[in-house]
């Protein structure tokens, strides 16, 4: 049997965004194996063992620089040299080079070498740092080592071409979200869903998902809260994530005395029902590919608040589907929060122009994308 091995840094970014990929190989015959860091405290392993016929447990750091690479590569570069794979199919930043690099002897015998890029760190606006160590390794491992870079936005694909990245560069929209999970609800059942998870029907309700750390900048969402109290008595932002800012962001709650406008939590695997119970979705984030937490809003009909960069800036229309923020202006960010707080016509409209907007980013249509990218790099060869 034909075999493709799937690398990243951690096993949840697999279950996060990679089931298309993993239904699409075993549709075409293959066995799907993992390597990645096993952090079953962030995501249960299981399902994603139920899903593939093996998981390597590699300890890969997410920092370049990190000593722990150093072993990580030889039990990557080990694992690919003896597992005659027809395809390795790479993800994030460290473990894509990492994975490129131990792969060259086998591409020299013909297995295929894929890298989805899920956001360069050589974007527009990012520091001189990022371009000078990011930039040229990766100029390196695509022209010489891959032999396909999958991009997922507008702009990763139009730089990874003009900067002539890889011979061939192709472009999937995102990594696909069940648009049947995520789909609108009616007000009993939502009203139900609200008393289930403690909140009253009066309640407006703000969502915003994701890992909670310094890019994340959820202190943004935070900090607007102290000037909602009297305008906003019932507005409430649910955090579902977790992460080193947690303790930070509990703190700035106390600071700001909005205990009961911002409930944290944790890691949660109910999204879709938590989308269920909420008004519009928030992500304040200095720096995202193509967010999947907002393309699951879109599928439910939220409008969203967000900051500028390139994966926000590519999903939401200013004032159509959504309001743009600055990433350190929390009184502006609070001003968006009351128009939508205040505005329930411009939510359910910006709502419907989101889910309009959303129909291309479906796991559906990213599927049908990444079968036609196999089919000439991979299935036809």
């Amino acid at each position: 049997m034909k075999k493709a091995l799937l690398t990243a840094s951690i096993h949840p970014h697999f279950t996060a965004f990679h089931f298309p990929l993993i239904d699409l190989l075993h549709e075409n015959g293959y066995e799907v194996h993992i390597a990645a860091k096993a952090v079953p405290e962030k995501e249960p392993l299981q399902r994603l063992t139920d899903r593939t016929e093996a998981f390597y447990d590699i300890d890969f750091d997410r920092s370049p620089l990190s000593k722990k690479n150093i072993a990580a590569y030889k039990a990557l570069k080990k694992l690919i040299d003896e597992g005659e794979y027809d395809v390795v199919h790479c993800n994030t930043p460290v473990v894509g080079i990492l994975s490129r690099l131990a792969a060259r002897k086998v591409r020299k015998k013909g297995t295929k070498v894929i890298y989805t890029a899920h956001g360069f760190h050589f974007y527009k606006g990012a520091s001189k740092l990022n371009w000078l160590v990011f930039y040229p390794i990766e100029k390196i491992c695509g022209t010489l080592f891959t032999d396909c870079i999958i991009t997922i936005g507008d702009e990763d694909e139009s730089r990874a071409k003009r900067l002539k990245l890889c011979k061939t560069v192709r472009r999937i929209h995102g990594v696909g979200v069940d648009a049947a999970k995520y789909t609108d609800t009616d007000e009993e059942t939502k009203n139900g869903l609200r008393k289930e998870y403690g909140f009253g029907e009066a309640d407006v309700l703000c969502l915003c998902t994701g890992e909670l750390n310094a890019n994340k900048n959820q202190k943004l969402l935070v900090n607007s809260l102290q000037y909602l109290k009297e305008s906003c008595p019932d507005f409430k932002i649910i955090f579902a994530g977790a992460g080193d800012s947690e303790e930070e962001l509990k703190a700035l709650i106390k600071q700001h005395g909005v205990e009961n406008s911002a409930k944290l939590l944790g890691y949660r695997t109910d999204v879709d029902r938590l989308l269920k119970i909420c008004d519009f979705v928030a992500s304040a984030s200095y720096r995202e590919g193509l967010p999947v937490n907002i393309i699951e809003g879109m599928f439910s009909k939220k409008a969203a608040v967000v900051t500028h960069n390139r994966g926000h800036d590519e999903l939401v229309a200013q004032n159509e589907s959504g309001i743009f923020v600055p990433t350190d202006d929390p009184k502006q960010c609070a001003s968006a929060f009351e128009k939508l707080y205040k505005d329930k016509t411009m939510r359910l409209s910006m709502g419907e122009k989101a889910y309009e907007r959303a129909q291309i980013y479906s796991s559906e249509k990213v599927k049908k994308e990444l079968e036609e990218i196999y089919k000439e790099i991979i299935f036809n060869k």
